[in-house]
């Protein structure tokens, strides 16, 4: 742990740096060439100190108000603007001003790390150290391995990280490093899906929240970020890997940006912002309490792991629920077909009203011309509350309709009737969520874990999305992505290699007992 840090830069971020190192015990000095900033960002952190009882932290802090004045760091972290040219000139002047054996770091979310420590002598004791917003709350540290930069430095960066009470993952270098890269299916397929009106702005972040546990939807967290920011950190990534479908901004989020919608900011964004201060959306009701069943036969097919989960659920609900194979000739009121349009129950699937899951096509390309409603949610299901999806073809049968929202109801979920699509909203979402993780895994950007810790410590993900994967099924996410590229022949629903690969040697997750983590 070095005697000194230095922190170049007083905004918000940089601050918050400066609060952590001194909290670890090091003196700070902080370096901002605007004396106003400078103040204001060493008076906020040492109040925030002070006000937990830190004085002695607090008076570990010092103004370095000429950047020479960090010559005696043995790490300094830069957190300037998110300029190449401001950064590589800034890095070029500190390698001549420290120690040979200080360690450069750069907090830079979107910046290559290698193209700044160009600009340095010495490359190797370059690194980066990507804090999370704000710094001092949020428990996730990335240590990012630019192309030369040497173990002696991310050792000390991983060190000091821990000292400063954070959990870190390693990551390499390349557009939004690790965690970043991994969400940027979030908003993307969202934007997609409102361009495709499967879902208006507000359902796909009401899905999002009650079918999936997180605390806010795509566009709400778009709104908070800043709808302009969004877009600028898209075009970088779009720049930086010279045009990969995957990462390409939306039309509907540049012409956002145009009518001066940044979000919260100003007032309006993907939604409206009273200047009253009153909520921009209703609150999320509770669900219902499940029951209902009354003994009524439902069949359900075998299929992922959601088959049995529902059939669990339904038979706690009072529910007759059987498995498909056991119907016996008796005419049930749904049939769950959880096997996708497979036939996989045979003869007990022509008996009464279905519902089909829809994860290896739209409810169109498995039930073309018929009468059956379409279903998605995602397990692990829990004993109430959730959401499930629901959607119609143009030949849906009023009775599987009205049926297949009686029964969600029943068992305790909200539900959702939305367009036809594999995956309806959230199991697309995140089956590009995933398939983006597997690229980054598969590609040795940051390992399982680190990807599970990140997302949930870094973005606050209900859950790890490859531990989800696992519980959800590697095959069942497989179907969604290969059904979106039967229908939308588009190169960003291209399965990564590593899914595939797992997939056809049989790891398909915790009902195996191996997916993208070992499971007991």
């Amino acid at each position: 742990m070095p005697a000194t840090i230095g922190v170049l830069g007083a905004g918000t971020m940089g601050a918050g740096i400066a609060q952590l190192a001194a909290l670890a015990g090091a003196r700070t000095l902080v370096h901002d060439p605007d004396p106003g900033a400078l103040d204001r960002g060493l008076a906020a952190a040492r109040a925030r100190l002070e006000r937990k009882g830190e004085g002695e932290a607090a008076a570990r802090l010092a103004a370095a108000p000429a950047l020479a004045e960090l010559a005696g760091c043995g790490l300094v972290i830069e957190a300037a603007p998110e300029r190449l040219e401001l950064k590589r000139e800034l890095f070029g002047r500190l390698a001549e001003i420290v120690a040979p054996g200080c360690v450069l770091a750069t907090n830079t979310s979107s910046v290559p790390v290698t193209a700044i420590a160009s600009a340095a002598t010495r490359p190797e004791r370059v690194v980066g150290m990507h804090f999370f917003n704000p710094a001092p709350v949020m428990r996730l540290l990335e240590v990012v391995a630019g192309e030369d930069s040497g173990e002696q430095a991310l050792t000390l960066a991983r060190t000091v990280g821990r000292a400063m009470g954070k959990e870190v993952i390693d990551a390499a270098d390349g557009p939004g490093f690790l965690v970043n890269r991994c969400n940027r299916p979030f908003g993307l397929e969202a934007q997609r899906l409102v361009t495709e009106r499967i879902a208006t702005v507000a359902e796909v972040d009401r899905i999002c929240r009650l079918g999936g546990g997180f605390r806010m939807g795509p566009f709400e967290l778009s709104d908070l970020v800043g709808v302009d920011t969004g877009l600028a950190v898209a075009e970088s990534f779009a720049a930086l890997s010279f045009g990969e479908p995957r990462w390409r901004p939306t039309p509907l989020h540049a012409r956002l940006v145009a009518a001066g919608r940044h979000g919260r900011k100003t007032g309006r964004g993907w939604y409206a912002y009273p200047e009253d201060g009153s909520a921009h959306r209703p609150e999320d009701p509770d669900p219902a309490a499940p029951g209902g069943g009354e003994g009524r036969l439902l069949l359900v097919t075998d299929g992922p792991p959601v088959a049995a989960e529902l059939l669990a659920r339904a038979a706690a609900a009072g529910w007759d629920a059987r498995p498909a194979a056991e119907a016996e000739g008796t005419v049930p009121h749904l049939i769950l077909d959880c096997a996708g349009g497979e036939d996989a129950g045979g003869e007990a699937l022509q008996g009464g009203p279905q519902a089909i899951l829809c994860a290896a096509g739209s409810l169109a390309t498995l039930d073309p011309g018929g009468g059956a409603a379409g279903f998605h949610l995602l397990p692990p299901l829990g004993e109430a509350g959730g959401l499930a999806e629901l959607t119609r073809g143009p030949d849906s049968h009023p009775a599987a309709l009205a049926r297949t929202e009686e029964l969600f109801t029943s068992l305790g979920f909200h539900t959702a009737w939305v367009g036809d699509a594999p995956g309806l909203v959230l199991g697309r979402i995140l089956a590009q969520v995933v398939n983006e993780c597997a690229f980054a895994l598969g590609e040795g950007v940051g390992e399982a874990e680190a990807i599970d810790l990140g997302m949930r410590l870094g973005l606050n993900y209900p859950r790890g999305p490859l531990h989800w994967a696992d519980a959800i099924g590697l095959d069942h996410v497989l179907a969604i992505l290969d059904g979106l590229w039967e229908e939308y022949r588009e190169e960003r629903f291209r399965p990564a290699p590593e899914l595939r690969r797992r997939v056809l040697s049989g790891r398909l997750g915790a009902a195996v007992g191996e997916g993208f983590h070992l499971h007991a």
